[in-house]
């Protein structure tokens, strides 16, 4: 077993830190913890060097930046986030709904990335959303789309230098929204499904959408090739694709992902949400 801990004070010794020892960062500990706990009330311990960056201050914070885009530090708690109406409604929602409130205080949008859990709530609409993650080291910065860093459950692009410093949400443009999550039960839910899409629409034709579905696979669910089917069609004519879009759609989900009723249920929530917009409604966020 190995017991080493780092606590560094600022951004620049912890990547030293990344880089010499591979120590992996630790923040709110919310599924580190958890998938190493020997016992109530024993101290977890980890076979590799672990360094905690609560107190790395230049990872923290939210700012908008001119063009609109969310800047949200990766030691940013999910109670933050929900709270401050500068962040994208999606990812507001995602984030007031994950578990219980003593998780939500502790819980970061980066470590909620770096797991890479396919129920994670965070990564969803941030797929959505082609929101990116910085990711930087001793040497270097990077930044890709959260869908390209997440390559499937557990598992990313992080490197063994890097430390995830920030999440960027572009400006969202969207006519219609809709966000739905189904848990066990309304407390401490870990996310069964979950359901973010977004349509725009100009002079009458869908110029956007996007859909992303949460535990639906090894990763979450978004196809792109399948959204350019709805991307050009006349809004007035929505209902009579619906169906074919749903099924093209379902083809995206992991077959060994769910039970058939959950695959039922997300589609049911997609349809639900292609039928209110057929009706053309005010814009806004469909129930």
């Amino acid at each position: 077993m190995v017991n080493t801990c780092y606590i560094p004070k600022t951004l620049e010794e912890a990547l030293k830190i990344r880089k010499e020892t591979g120590a992996v960062p630790l923040a709110g500990g919310t599924d580190l913890m958890v998938a190493y706990k020997r016992g109530v009330g024993i101290t977890p311990v980890f076979p590799f060097p672990v360094m905690i960056i609560t107190q790395l201050d230049e990872l923290k914070g939210i700012k908008v930046e001119e063009d609109g885009t969310v800047v949200i530090g990766a030691l940013t708690t999910s109670v933050e986030i929900a709270k401050d109406e500068r962040v994208p409604y999606f990812v507001r929602l995602a984030a007031s709904k994950m578990g219980a409130v003593s998780l939500r205080n502790t819980a970061t949008i980066g470590g909620n990335i770096g797991n890479s859990s396919p129920k994670g709530d965070l990564p969803q609409p941030l797929i959505l959303l082609d929101a990116t993650v910085v990711l930087q080291s001793l040497d270097n910065t990077r930044e890709m789309k959260v869908d390209d860093f997440i390559i499937k459950a557990k598992k990313n692009q992080l490197a063994e230098d890097e430390i995830i410093v920030a999440v960027r949400i572009p400006k969202p443009d969207y006519t219609y929204g809709y966000y739905r999550k189904i848990g066990t039960r309304r407390a401490n839910a870990i996310s069964k499904l979950t359901l973010s899409s977004i349509m725009k629409v100009e002079n009458g034709v869908i110029t956007d959408f996007r859909a992303s579905s949460g535990a639906a696979g090894p990763k979450v669910a978004r196809s792109r090739e399948v959204e350019k089917m709805l991307i050009g069609k006349p809004i007035f004519e929505l209902s009579s694709f619906i169906e074919e879009f749903v099924e093209a759609w379902d083809g995206v989900i992991s077959p060994h992902a769910m039970p058939e009723f959950r695959r039922a249920t997300t589609k049911n929530m997609l349809r639900h949400f292609l039928s209110v917009c057929a009706d053309q409604p005010e814009p806004g966020i469909i129930e």
